[in-house]
């Protein structure tokens, strides 16, 4: 019996460090309590007992659409730092749900606040996968973009998930970066002071040089027609959807099919 109560003791230990263990346990609270008492209330008439009966029936139900509102529209509340393999990203990944509700208000930013909460889900659901912490290629990532403040909540992410990123302000810039440092991924925008499809220039440049790192573009347009574009000159993705950019760049660098 003591060996059963301190292996009860070191389970709601483990579970009570995050929201998810302590709800697990409140939930085996309840249902202890009311087996209790249906337990010693065996006297009881049927028609005393109808109460607990509907309780126990209908509490699950409460349980799981109460699960259900926290999963969809809160997860990232449901985690403590103990659930991430490196605990720093926890608190990048807090600094960065304590930005949301500014990022609407900044001004020029390409992220509208849903894609943002959009990003928090994903940085949580690629927790699971781990980025090769040995290979430093793998972790680098170059963004070419004349306005780099528009992706500051975006950036932050992909260094919430432990990935490092290098910015160049033009495509010339970043052939000097490229020639000094190898990066498992690039991001571009489309128009530049260079031109109006610099993004292309520089992806016609890369490919042409033999340089296949991957690389997706990150502009105003989600067209199939600049997807199909894009893949025929050789890139991997375009899109204008900061939660569909963070995707693919971390399928990329994580070796998951896109």
């Amino acid at each position: 019996m003591e060996d059963q109560t301190k292996s009860f003791g070191d389970t709601a230990v483990s579970l009570a460090r995050n929201p998810l263990g302590i709800i697990a346990l409140f939930i085996v609270l309840v249902y202890g309590l009311a087996s209790l008492v249906m337990l010693f209330a065996k006297d009881l008439q049927p028609a005393d007992k109808t109460p607990l009966i509907y309780f126990q029936v209908i509490f699950p139900v409460l349980v799981l659409g109460v699960f259900y509102v926290l999963v969809s529209k809160h997860s990232e509340k449901l985690f403590g730092p103990s659930d991430y393999k490196d605990e720093a990203n926890y608190v990048r990944m807090m600094e960065i749900v304590a930005k949301l509700s500014a990022a609407s208000a900044t001004s020029g930013s390409q992220t509208s606040d849903k894609d943002l909460k959009g990003i928090v889900k994903a940085v949580i659901a690629t927790n699971a996968r781990a980025v090769p912490s040995g290979d430093t290629t793998t972790r680098q990532i170059l963004w070419v973009d004349d306005n780099p403040d528009n992706n500051t909540f975006v950036r932050q992410a992909f260094e919430s998930a432990g990935l490092q990123v290098t910015t160049a302000l033009s495509t010339d810039e970043a052939f000097q970066k490229m020639a000094s440092t190898k990066f498992g991924a690039i991001i571009s925008d489309m128009v530049r002071p260079e031109g109006k499809t610099a993004g292309y220039d520089l992806l016609d440049k890369m490919r042409q040089g033999g340089n296949n790192t991957p690389l997706y573009f990150y502009a105003g347009s989600n067209s199939a027609e600049h997807k199909i574009m894009t893949k025929e000159r050789g890139g991997q993705g375009s899109t204008n959807s900061a939660k569909e950019l963070f995707e693919l760049v971390m399928n990329a660098v994580t070796g998951q099919p896109s």
